[in-house]
């Protein structure tokens, strides 16, 4: 099973909080703005995530969903 990290961008404000919560450092923040103007969260190597959700847990907004894909 392949860990899969969705964020929703229109939702992220770009805070950091899941990037220094990870403990794989799978995230960073990327160089697409969404339409409030922040630069969102992507999963720069999803390949090193555990599904351990702890980002999506802290996420204030709820823009991040972690699952196992099979």
């Amino acid at each position: 099973m392949m860990p899969k990290i969705h964020v929703f961008g229109e939702k992220c404000k770009s805070c950091g909080l899941c990037i220094e919560v990870c403990p794989k450092k799978v995230l960073a923040v990327g160089d697409k703005a969404n339409s409030k103007g922040y630069y969102t969260i992507i999963a720069a190597e999803e390949d090193k995530c555990v599904s351990c959700a702890l980002c999506a847990l802290m996420c204030p907004d709820i823009a991040l969903e972690v699952y196992k894909e099979s």
